[in-house]
């Protein structure tokens, strides 16, 4: 088979698959440095995360940091690491709290959803549409527990708490949390949200 690299910019006449982002290389068709680095599939397609903004990048720092001081010692939080929700779909969440044995593996490239117990998507202006809709109806069909959106209004960040049900496969929404978001699920969670981690 040839490789997928051959047909760029094009996809591949086979479409891109989860796997094909294992054998990316560092650089670019043209050789350009990282220019693959933030790259997710989302439905066959491959899509190019711009760079973060600074509110971004602070709500990943400071959510991972709290979250893996609050995770029992069965889990672990950790960030921007793919989860393979099927065989053309592979995106890459912001935060994500998984089973801790899966954490401990410094060899993977991904996790599969029944590893994953959180997903945390922070909203950026060219991802609204994916946040919003896309990844969480994907992520509620692969079974994933419990899904945070988290928005910024006005520098400080707003978030909302999202519940599978199993019934329907669909997320509910279960609380928009201000200044602080305290939730039992899916461990004790106590955060004050306008106190994060620089």
């Amino acid at each position: 088979m040839s490789s997928a690299l051959e047909y760029w910019p094009s996809p591949p006449p086979w479409g891109w698959t989860a796997d094909d982002l294992d054998r990316l290389p560092p650089e670019g068709p043209n050789g350009e440095p990282d220019f693959f680095k933030h790259v997710e599939l989302i439905d066959g397609v491959l899509v190019f995360m711009s760079p973060q903004k600074r509110f971004h990048q602070r709500m990943i720092r400071g959510l991972t940091a709290v979250l893996g001081d609050l995770a029992p010692e069965q889990m672990s939080a950790v960030d921007q690491m793919d989860v393979k929700l099927g065989h053309r779909m592979r995106p890459c969440p912001d935060v994500l709290v998984v089973d801790a044995a899966a954490a401990d593996d410094d060899e993977r490239t991904c996790y599969t959803p029944d590893e994953v117990h959180l997903v945390v998507e922070v909203v950026s202006p060219e991802s609204e549409d994916r946040d919003r809709k896309t990844k969480p109806a994907r992520y509620a069909e692969a079974g994933i527990a419990h899904l945070w959106r988290v928005e910024n209004n006005g520098g400080k960040p707003v978030v909302y708490v999202y519940e599978l049900d199993p019934a329907t496969r669909a997320y509910g929404l279960t609380g928009i949390h201000h200044g602080r978001l305290t939730v039992p699920v899916p461990f004790p969670i106590d955060v004050d949200l306008d106190g994060l981690p620089r």
